[in-house]
């Protein structure tokens, strides 16, 4: 069987009503966006990385990051990020296409042959796998991959704002149509709504500078068992965003999710510290 051609897209862009211009922020010497690839890259199996940002002039800044540093850049629609996802997977042949959005610079590379490795081992059994539904990994190792023939489908017949915004809700919320699968964390624990590694706040961005701080210098490889080690020990650092854990999109959306309910999510329970 022929090896099939993988993209992995992160997709990035400067606008943020929360954090502006989160992707760009110093992360141990670099742009935030260029450490995370540089995890992203370290994965076996995630083929060509690519940056997927928006046609607009605000997102120049991102195109010239990725020149900078010679990371390949593709450039999209601002809003419908399905439509982004398919015309770079068109551009760049894809047969198979990874989606990791740009807020999670703490990545595990492990994770992501995790759960390529369960779609490769058959790669004709499913149209998407993903290690989101049900989460279980801590959050910020977003995972998700559409076969290039289903990803041109949801593209064609997804109609929703929140399908076309988030690029792969058409998938799991019509089980129906494709054939899916899901991995979760090999400990059998479930950290997806305890522990936030990803980046959306001002104090998500101290936490994970905390992180970089704490590990980058003597292990630029660190994973996910390094991080949970680090954790145990500095306490403190948890202490950063832990009001905002659980925290995600899935919020906004609940009485439009049908396989979604309000255990996977949380509402905000005190005002984060304006940037």
């Amino acid at each position: 069987m022929p090896v099939p051609n993988i993209l992995t897209v992160v997709q990035a862009r400067m606008g943020s009503s929360r954090l502006p211009g989160k992707v760009l922020l110093p992360l141990a010497g670099q742009p935030l966006l260029v450490r995370m690839v540089e995890r992203v890259q370290r994965s076996r199996l995630a083929g060509t990385v690519v940056v997927a940002t928006t046609t607009e002039a605000a997102d120049d800044a991102v195109a010239a990051c990725c020149a900078a540093h010679g990371l390949a850049c593709f450039r999209g629609d601002a809003l419908d990020l399905l439509d982004r996802h398919y015309q770079a997977a068109r551009q760049y042949r894809a047969d198979v296409v990874l989606k990791i959005p740009s807020d999670c610079p703490l990545i595990d590379p492990a994770v992501i042959d995790q759960v390529l490795g369960v779609y490769l081992e058959n790669p004709d059994q499913y149209d998407f796998v993903s290690n989101l539904h049900p989460a279980t990994f801590p959050d910020g190792n977003d995972v998700e991959i559409m076969r290039f023939k289903a990803l041109e489908t949801a593209w064609h017949e997804a109609r929703r704002p929140l399908e076309r915004e988030h690029t792969t809700p058409y998938f799991w919320e019509n089980p129906d149509r494709f054939r899916l699968a899901n991995v979760g964390w090999a400990t059998g624990q479930d950290f997806s709504m305890s522990h936030r590694w990803t980046i959306d706040y001002p104090e998500d961005y101290e936490f994970i500078k905390a992180v970089y701080e704490a590990l980058h210098p003597s292990k630029p490889a660190f994973g996910l068992d390094d991080i949970l080690s680090l954790l145990e020990k500095r306490p403190d650092i948890t202490q950063l965003n832990a009001h905002l854990a659980g925290v995600n999109w899935y919020r906004n959306h609940l009485d439009e999710l049908k396989t979604v309910d309000s255990s996977q999510t949380k509402q905000l329970s005190s005002s984060p510290t304006s940037p």
